[in-house]
């Protein structure tokens, strides 16, 4: 029976990793992940842990061994942030072109400059297209399933994926929240076995990664694009057995009082929790509001948005982005929302703000403010995105 703990976001994902039984761990440190794989390589070192702890010199080289380990044969995880994923980036694409399904711990700190070590998306906003799978987490609870999840679901020989869980840095990372956590025995008839479909091999060997002259390149990029696609009914198949088996319930979007709101708030991470207690304070004054919660980010859940979105009472979506595209349109997650429903007939307005850069908090009063745009959209028919306002930044000292 799973045993509620109190217990640090960071150490409940290591303990997954634990449980999980995996083969390779291969990281460097950075803050704000290193509590990550500080625990893991203390269980190696103990014994607890029967895998092999790969030191490396910087995080290029982590996600080169995580390549490697995979394509061997192993279960492989990593975990890390900003600009350790940055560095990583190369190999990065490689690990999801070579179909090793490598699981990845990502703490969302921001980018430098200027140099910050605190919250916000603009690390997993930078790897978009690089073809992982990439769901996000709003508190410890989900950081600690989603992790278990990402095995299952990126080791499935249909889908054969690398799969990255985001999590806000500091604001979970380094938080001890009450967690459920499952005996071993529970977890070990979740996760089988890996059973890779092909793996590098002395007395048998293959060739991986190879020259992709113009005669292959297009095909092979084909390829990567219907796998990843073709995960999502697995990604389904997964969060719907864990369901089953353990009685909490993930869905790619998830909705907060959305029946009959008017103007909904969008948003990824540990803010939508913050948004639900805005939905409950504006819904007190009698205002029609609601939150929607974009968990599965790739790929990307366009009928379940859809669904959430269209066809209802919706009128207006305020989309939260705590990343700028710069020179664009505030930030991706609105760019990617807005595209999504563009050949809808029953489409609501779409808008979008940006909040929370570098670790700035978003008090209560924001989130209201944010409900106030799309408020201000509906009554005027005109979005912030046109000009002379571009971006707009909520929170922005005047």
């Amino acid at each position: 029976m799973a045993k509620r703990r109190g217990i640090e976001v960071s150490i409940a994902i290591a303990e997954a990793a634990r449980q999980a039984d995996v083969d390779v761990v291969s990281a460097y440190p950075i803050t704000p992940q290193t509590h990550i794989v500080e625990h893991l390589a203390q269980l190696v070192a103990d014994g607890v842990l029967d895998a092999n702890y790969i030191t490396v010199e910087s995080e290029h080289t982590a996600m080169s061994a995580c390549v490697g380990a995979s394509a061997a044969g192993a279960r492989v995880f990593t975990s890390t942030s900003s600009q350790g994923l940055a560095l990583m980036n190369e190999i990065v694409y490689l690990a999801s072109s070579l179909r090793t399904p490598v699981v990845m711990a990502l703490a969302n700190r921001s980018l430098s400059g200027p140099i910050s070590i605190w919250n916000d998306h603009s690390d997993v906003m930078n790897e978009r297209d690089t073809g992982w799978i990439s769901i996000f987490a709003n508190n410890g609870q989900e950081a600690y399933d989603l992790t278990l999840m990402a095995f299952r679901i990126g080791e499935d020989r249909r889908v054969m994926l690398p799969v990255m869980i985001n999590f806000d840095g500091f604001i979970l990372t380094h938080v001890i929240e009450p967690i459920y956590i499952f005996d071993d025995e529970e977890i070990a008839g979740f996760i089988p076995p890996f059973e890779p479909i092909y793996r590098l091999d002395p007395d048998n060997p293959v060739t991986m990664g190879p020259v992709g002259v113009p005669d292959v390149y297009t095909e092979a990029k084909k390829q990567q694009e219907v796998a990843i696609r073709e995960s999502r009914p697995v990604i389904d198949e997964v969060f719907e057995e864990f369901a089953q088996r353990y009685g909490r319930r993930y869905r790619a979007v998830e909705t907060y009082r959305t029946e009959d709101a008017e103007v909904v708030l969008l948003a990824q991470g540990s803010v939508i929790e913050a948004a639900e207690v805005a939905v409950d304070h504006l819904r007190e004054q009698g205002k029609k509001v609601g939150a929607v919660e974009l968990r599965l980010w790739r790929p990307f859940p366009f009928k379940d948005l859809k669904e959430a979105l269209c066809g209802n009472t919706i009128k207006q979506v305020v989309v939260l982005d705590r990343c700028i595209s710069f020179g664009g349109q505030a930030g991706p997650v609105m760019s990617e929302v807005r595209s999504a429903l563009y050949h809808e007939p029953k489409r609501p307005m779409v808008v979008g703000v940006v909040a929370g850069l570098g670790g700035r908090d978003i008090p209560l009063s924001d989130y209201v403010k944010m409900f106030e745009i799309g408020e201000e959209c509906l009554r005027t028919g005109k979005e912030p995105g046109e000009e002379p306002e571009l971006v707009k930044i909520v929170g922005l000292r005047e």
